[in-house]
């Protein structure tokens, strides 16, 4: 049973049940085009600061086996995210239809944020995996710094597009925080 839980399968079923869910209230007519475009954000949202809080979570408790676990599948948990960017992407695709519309929408700031941002997060999942680690050596380490600016971006549009951002500055704070902690345990561990 342990091995069930700590499965990798499992925790891909896990992470597509809000997209399967997603995907049969929209067929079914349920949810609205911006109820299932917000929604697919905010999951690749959620998914992407659960990637980020693994370093600063391991930096603070130290030990559990659990904190392991995390560590172990925080690949997963990002590519997870950008799936449903990717979905996120998917959807407005199909709602607007036209190219020239999308490009014009494009360059307004709230969607080129967007765009930047979901730029970023394909370079990291497509380098999320063990050949381009042993491929790119230190570099995949710097090469996945990006997510920081990718995150940023992620807010910015959320920001910008959202007619209530009240989530996102609540979200912004909460990531903010642990950003602030593990930089500055990092640097305690470096001066000590």
């Amino acid at each position: 049973m342990k091995q069930l839980i700590q499965s990798r399968p499992l925790l891909w079923v896990l992470l597509a049940l809000p997209g399967v869910w997603m995907i049969w209230r929209w067929s079914w007519g349920v949810s609205t085009y911006g109820e299932i475009v917000s929604e697919a954000g905010v999951v690749a949202t959620q998914l992407l600061l659960a990637a980020l809080a693994v370093t600063p979570l391991r930096l603070i408790f130290r030990r559990g086996s659990w904190l392991i676990w995390l560590m172990r599948r925080r690949r997963d948990i990002g590519l997870a995210a950008f799936g449903y960017a990717a979905g996120h992407l998917i959807v407005y695709v199909l709602r607007k239809r036209d190219p020239t519309l999308m490009l014009e929408e494009g360059l307004e700031p709230w969607l080129l944020s967007g765009w930047v941002a979901l730029t970023l997060l394909l370079v990291l999942a497509a380098t999320s995996n063990d050949a381009s680690v042993r491929f790119l050596k230190r570099g995949w380490k710097r090469l996945h710094r990006l997510v920081y600016p990718a995150t940023v971006l992620v807010f910015v549009h959320w920001i910008l597009s959202a007619f209530d951002p009240t989530t996102a500055y609540i979200y912004l704070a909460v990531i903010g925080g642990l950003e602030v902690i593990r930089i500055g345990l990092q640097w305690r561990q470096r001066v000590t």
